[in-house]
């Protein structure tokens, strides 16, 4: 690994945001036991579902979808970049078909590994080869708490969502916009969105490809933010977009426009198609994963041809539906395994890999529970790089749950402590601690213990391993009401990072300036 992607150690210097007076998250908050943050390693072998010859077989039919089919290009400006590199264009549609060897060509030229800067030089992060990052939740229009219920997303509950993502060590970066605050018009949202992201968190942070004048605005806050110039902030990638291809087989133009606008500043690309077994895509779940992969390709491709070396991750959002009703089913059997083919396909093509952790479940209850699991050790066991929604999504993704974000915050608690090294050496072997107990004995007051009992094991922030008796004497506390009480005491706690009295006053008046001249069109 190169000094580069080097593992951003916790505590390191913060740079212009100060010398560390942000949130106290890094230490017990009121008794709440937190991980400092720091990047997990994959330290396993990713699980390889289908064999060689099988993945294989779906990398060969992608190529033959876009050779023989092509994908929709809606953006002209876009096809005709890929008309000079050699794509066929159609003249008379907007379809685009690509030779396979073209194709591979320009996937090869994307970097396996990148860092994701930000505010904060601690909470950069490392994508690619075996390092993870956890996002939180992105994009659900409504929000749900123990105390006011579900409600329209707004700006109030989108900041306190910030707060929350700045508090727990967990969640390493910020996904898109936690809950979509949809009492600030549309043509402007973008500006105070990430002015807000940028104000009240200091981890690294998502703009939304909708056109180019939006990513511009975005893209120029947070070099502001940052406090760096233009070539810096092209040398060093410090935002990201999701791309989404409107499956099956087209790209928008408002996705196209943002991929020119990311590719050529050399921001980063997570290229997800959002594919729906039975409904998006084809039923049988090689069928989806081939279509899955050929939109991926095809954008990555594109991403190459715009600026070779732009740094760009390969998405898989794969699931299927409930062929009852239609509705998208998350934290499924087929979700878990497309997840991880579709880990084995972004190895194939030596390329970060995203995925989610999800769940169709309305209530924080059982349900959340088992689907989360399963979406998580999915996407973990695939060998995910970038983790979007890892905390907080719910309902399918209409509403953002701040109870939810605590109880994944301890899911990702958990994997992190899974992919810890396991010491062995003279010391962990313990044998003095053998001998001074011996035959009969118990380990609760041996010295070794003693030296260790505080570090020994992770301690949760919601798990209760208290008997019966204690537990029901207790109060009978439940998850989800453990979960309220823990947020409301992050959000108590927070302490917004340091900024520079010039920086925040540029990005004021940035915001202001974009204001008065109205904004974005919002006719897409």
């Amino acid at each position: 690994m190169t000094d580069e992607m080097a593992e951003p150690e916790p505590g390191a210097a913060r740079g212009r945001r100060g010398g560390g007076r942000g949130n106290r998250s890094d230490a017990r908050t009121r008794g709440l036991e937190q991980r400092p943050f720091a990047q997990p390693r994959m330290r396993y072998r990713p699980t390889e579902v289908v064999s060689a010859d099988e993945l294989e077989s779906i990398h060969e039919a992608s190529l033959r979808v876009l050779e023989e089919i092509g994908m929709d290009f809606l953006d002209p400006d876009a096809r005709s970049l890929l008309r000079a590199a050699g794509a066929d264009v159609d003249p008379d549609s907007q379809r685009v078909r690509f030779a396979g060897a073209m194709v591979l060509e320009y996937v090869a030229k994307a970097p396996a590994t990148f860092t994701l800067h930000t505010t904060n030089p601690a909470h950069k992060l490392a994508i690619g080869g075996d390092m993870m990052a956890f996002g939180s939740v992105a994009s659900a229009p409504n929000v749900n708490g123990l105390d006011g219920g579900r409600r329209v997303g707004n700006r109030a509950d989108y900041q306190n969502l910030l707060r929350l993502c700045q508090c727990l060590n967990a969640v390493h970066f910020i996904g898109g916009y936690p809950v979509e605050p949809i009492d600030i018009h549309a043509s402007v949202r973008h500006l105070d969105a990430t002015f807000d992201a940028l104000t009240l968190t200091d981890k690294p942070i998502h703009a939304y490809s909708l056109g180019r004048q939006r990513n511009q605005d975005c893209l120029e806050l947070v070099r502001i933010a940052r406090g760096v110039d233009e070539a810096t902030l092209e040398n060093e990638p410090s935002i990201f977009t999701v791309i989404n291809s409107s499956s099956p087989l087209r790209l928008d133009a408002p996705m196209l426009q943002g991929m020119m606008e990311f590719a050529a500043r050399n921001q980063v690309i997570v290229m997800t198609p959002f594919t729906l077994a039975g409904a998006m895509a084809p039923v049988t779940l090689a069928g989806a994963l081939s279509q899955q992969n050929a939109e991926a390709l095809a954008g990555i491709a594109f991403t190459q041809i715009v600026r070779p070396g732009a740094p760009v991750v390969y998405g898989g959002f794969t699931s299927n539906v409930d062929m009852q009703s239609g509705a998208p089913a998350f934290g499924t059997p087929e979700y878990m395994r497309t997840a991880m083919i579709g880990g084995q396909l972004a190895r194939r093509y030596n390329l970060p890999y995203r995925s989610s952790n999800v769940c169709a479940a309305n209530a924080v209850d059982a349900q959340a529970a088992y689907e989360s699991v399963f979406s998580l050790w999915g996407a973990v066991m695939g060998g995910v790089n970038l983790m979007m929604h890892g905390a907080g999504w719910m309902e399918g993704g209409l509403h953002a749950s701040f109870e939810k974000m605590v109880l994944d915050a301890e899911l990702l608690q958990m994997v992190s402590a899974f992919l810890d090294p396991v010491i062995v050496d003279e010391d962990s072997l313990a044998m003095d601690a053998i001998r001074e107990v011996g035959p009969g004995g118990h380990f609760f007051g041996a010295a070794h213990t003693q030296a260790r009992f505080r570090t020994a094991f992770h301690h949760p922030m919601i798990s209760d391993w208290r008997n019966y008796e204690s537990w029901e004497e207790a109060g009978s506390p439940e998850a989800g009401g453990k979960a309220n009480t823990i947020a409301k005491e992050l959000l108590a706690s927070y302490q917004a990072p340091p900024i520079d009295a010039a920086v925040r006053e540029e990005l004021e008046a940035f915001v202001a300036r974009r204001h008065a001249e109205g904004g974005v069109p919002t006719d897409f």
